[in-house]
């Protein structure tokens, strides 16, 4: 049987990257996947290549209204969901003293009040006993130089892990906090603002420095997050989970 046979999932980012490698796990592991994103275009590729029980829902995680949509969508269409996987998210990078209010705003907005009300707008649809995955980062326990707010923002995603464990423990809802090291997605051009030049020299540094001596591919996050969905990890909960290759390990 597989993994996650008749499983409703839902994946926030899923048009790209993480998101949309764990979606494509998520499918062939026997759930029900709904996507979101910002572009429609991307969300129909997305669809496209996973094929199968996916669908793509265009929700902008720091709209509320949104997000009220994306609820009352999964509550009309599937009346509950067993797993979210909380993975939308971004910032500006930026050196401390150049950072602007709207840089600041823009990591908060996203990362902080876009993956609280998520969760609180869908937990009505959390079944007893369901998993709920946060995307952070490692850069949340390490002092990188120009993560400044996205290092704070993914730090307050792992103290939502605790609490919410402790909130929802009546229920068996396991919360858990996936932190990713440096994987190879579109983040770092797209919205973190680095020109081509600083993309490849910031992953040329990272992948030298790693124990594993190379960066993380999105289907290595998948992966985990599958584990985290699944029955199979029934007695974790409240633990951040790094996959890093060993960067903030050693």
């Amino acid at each position: 049987m597989k993994r996650l046979e008749g499983k409703i999932a839902v994946v926030t980012g899923g048009s790209s990257g993480m998101g949309r490698a764990t979606a494509k796990q998520f499918v062939a592991e026997g759930a029900t996947v709904i996507i979101t994103g910002r572009r429609q275009d991307r969300l129909d590729a997305a669809v496209a290549e996973i094929g199968g029980a996916i669908e793509g829902r265009v929700s902008d995680i720091a709209n509320l209204e949104d997000l009220e949509r994306l609820r009352a969508h999964i509550a009309g269409t599937h009346g509950r969901l067993d797993v979210i996987f909380a993975n939308a998210g971004g910032g500006t990078l930026g050196a401390f003293g150049t950072i602007t209010e709207a840089d600041f705003d823009r990591s908060v907005t996203t990362n902080l009040k876009g993956t609280f009300f998520t969760v609180q707008t869908l937990l009505p649809l959390v079944v007893d006993g369901g998993s709920i995955i946060l995307n952070g980062s490692i850069a949340a326990s390490l002092g990188m130089p120009a993560f400044t707010v996205y290092s704070a923002t993914k730090a307050a995603i792992r103290s939502f892990a605790r609490t919410w464990t402790t909130d929802l423990a009546a229920r068996r809802i396991r919360v858990n906090t996936l932190a990713p090291g440096t994987i190879l997605t579109p983040i770092l051009s797209e919205q973190a603002g680095l020109s081509d030049e600083q993309v490849a020299g910031f992953l040329a540094k990272f992948a030298a420095e790693t124990p594993l001596g190379r960066n993380g591919e999105p289907s290595e996050i998948a992966s985990v997050a599958t584990f985290l969905a699944s029955s199979e990890s029934s007695f974790i909960t409240g633990v951040e989970l790094q996959v890093d290759g060993g960067y903030a390990q050693v």
